[in-house]
């Protein structure tokens, strides 16, 4: 048998370790692949690991409530995928003489059978099999957007070959070797979860068409023998008093009420003819009350034992395992749970209009940006303030030492990381902004993680998160904001890099805007919106002349808070401190 390692998986890049909370098989069970092993646990979120094979569960390495970081072995399984091959060349040459010397014509054809039988489902050595990616720790799905490549074509190592979409980003997969598309097992618009194969990459080019012509062989008689088989077993089944059993159709990912089911629960739902108001009524033993397998077989047991069919009785299976309760966590609220809906076709549309428009479909980006902007003003009470500052040393300092600092650090010097620094000086003095609100709760934020606003071309904005900027220089600000930038025009940031930020500053000056009244990004409690700089004529002080007019180098700031928890006082507090480390700057500071 071969063995496969478990490993305690990477759960996003600020995660390095992670506790076993509850193991839910044993050495000596049998899995199937993507059926849960284990469950762990970080400082941010509970997740059940999925089996990576489908075998026999050898070892657990590590006990519960042990913490282990990322990438450490953690249980070991013996598939059966090398079985058959190892055993034919050890039995051999032992056996083959006498075999063939009593019945020289039996295992010929035996031989041929198991051979035809297993080729032809079986990938070859070289293919490689892609698979959803895993996007973040909270990510568990991902979207079909575009394939861009089709089956037959050659694609490089590391070439884009589709793209793919959460709640919170796009990104692009590369190829994990270089070869030849064999199949796409996904279409355009499809949702699978995360480690669900999606295409499958050949070593060789003519390893293209082959998959296609396996299919004729197979068709006919077989066919015939598994419908009838399951046409017998639909017969045998035993009725439900609800007559709910057998109901024929496929089973959602996520019912009504908005429970999820994973695949495994899935496939044996259908199997036994499960509809989906029985299976709502399955009590689940899994984490924040999802239903295992083990949960369905135990409801199918009480069912077929003639039991009532009711919650209260198949809640407490007695092959769950067995674990202390945890409260679940509360859900988020949706301030109103807006979404974009479906509107009138386009035909409607130019009928109503008279012809004289063009109607263009939201896309994916746009949709998601309504939702969260409308959710934002529904849940927080929104007020701006503004400040002006003059920025001229900044000015000339950046203009004394850009070229120094592209040429030491290959990155252009911009505004954004002063901004972001004094964005940071300011919520060290006014913590309330760099805080979230939990119902009758005000929770602090000890971290500051800045969100900076990034224009993806026409498509619209995203705010990947600058981590610890508090403790940063700098150059490591500049370095953090141009690497994720970039990434985020290219489609190569993570989910996690969209989420978990404590406060965000978006630079409306960089395209033209003098000042704005930006939208909080929740569960955030602040914004603040950085303007055009201009020359401008104004009254400067001067120790000796007094009042003189002079250019200076102005710029208006925006700061947009949550009116429930911070008051104006506080808000113009809080600008007032930012303009004051903007002016503070002089051409010949050294602060790089």
């Amino acid at each position: 048998m071969a063995k496969v390692d478990v490993e305690m998986p990477k759960m996003g890049e600020s995660i390095t370790e992670g506790t076993v909370i509850v193991w839910h098989k044993q050495p000596g069970d049998e899995v199937e692949q993507d059926e849960t092993l284990l469950e762990i646990g970080t400082d941010k979120v509970d997740t059940e690991v999925p089996s990576p094979e489908a075998g026999v569960l050898s070892e657990v390495l590590v006990e519960e409530g042990d913490t282990v970081e990322v990438g450490t072995i953690i249980a070991r399984l013996e598939t059966e995928a090398d079985a058959t091959v190892e055993s034919a060349p050890s039995d051999a040459p032992e056996d083959t003489a006498d075999t063939t010397a009593d019945t020289p014509a039996e295992p010929d054809v035996t031989v041929e059978a198991d051979t035809s039988a297993t080729e032809a489902p079986a990938p070859a050595a070289d293919d490689h099999e892609v698979v959803m990616p895993k996007m973040g720790e909270s990510i568990t799905e991902g979207t079909i957007i575009a394939w861009h490549k089709d089956v037959g074509d050659e694609v490089a190592l590391d070439e884009t070959i589709l793209e793919i979409g959460t709640d919170k980003v796009d990104t692009e997969v590369p190829s994990p070797a270089a070869g030849v598309l064999k199949e796409r097992l996904v279409e355009e618009g499809e949702t699978v979860e995360v480690g669900t194969p999606i295409a499958v990459i050949g070593a060789e080019a003519g390893s293209a068409p082959q998959p296609a012509t396996a299919a004729p062989d197979t068709s006919g008689e077989p066919q015939q023998e598994t419908t009838q088989e399951a046409s017998q077993e639909a017969a045998s089944a035993p009725t439900s008093g609800d007559g709910a059993v057998g109901s024929g159709g496929p089973i959602e990912r996520r019912g009504p009420d908005g429970s999820f089911y994973s695949p495994l629960v899935r496939s044996i739902a259908e199997e036994e003819g499960l509809s989906m108001s029985e299976l709502q009524s399955i009590d689940g033993s899994g984490r924040e009350g999802r239903v295992t397998k083990e949960d369905v077989l135990a409801y199918l047991d009480t069912r077929e034992a003639g039991g009532v069919q009711t919650a209260t009785e198949t809640a407490a299976p007695a092959t769950a395992p067995s674990r202390p309760p945890r409260p679940s966590r509360p859900a988020p609220s949706t301030g109103g749970g807006y979404t974009v809906e479906e509107g009138p076709s386009a035909e409607e549309l130019r009928q109503r209009y008279d012809e004289r428009v063009e109607v263009v479909e939201m896309d994916r980006m746009r949709k998601i940006t309504a939702e969260h902007m409308v959710r934002s003003k529904a849940t927080s009470a929104h007020v701006t303030s503004f400040a002006e500052a003059d920025v001229t040393g900044l000015v000339q300092f950046r203009e004394k030492h850009k070229q120094a600092f592209q040429e030491r650090e290959g990155i252009k010097l911009t505004y954004t990381p002063f901004f972001v620094k004094a964005a940071v000086e300011a919520l060290r003095e006014h913590p309330v902004l760099n805080a979230s609100v939990e119902g009758d709760k005000i929770v602090m934020k000890k971290d500051y993680h800045v969100g900076i606003a990034v224009a993806i071309g026409e498509k619209g904005l995203m705010a990947p998160v600058i981590r610890d900027a508090g403790n940063l220089n700098l150059t490591g600000l500049a370095s953090k904001a141009a690497n994720i930038a970039g990434r985020a025009r290219n489609k190569q940031l993570q989910p996690d890099e969209l989420q978990g930020g404590t406060f965000t500053v978006t630079n409306i000056g960089s395209l033209g805007s003098l000042m704005g009244t930006p939208i909080i990004n929740q569960p955030q409690v602040g914004i603040l919106a950085t303007g055009a700089i201009k020359k401008r004529p104004v009254v400067v002080e001067d120790p000796e002349m007094g009042d003189v007019i002079a250019v200076r180098h102005m710029m208006y700031l925006s700061l947009s808070y949550d009116h429930r928890i911070i008051d104006g006082s506080m808000g113009s507090s809080f600008l007032h401190t930012v303009v004051d480390e903007l002016e503070s700057i002089g051409p010949d500071d050294n602060i790089l």
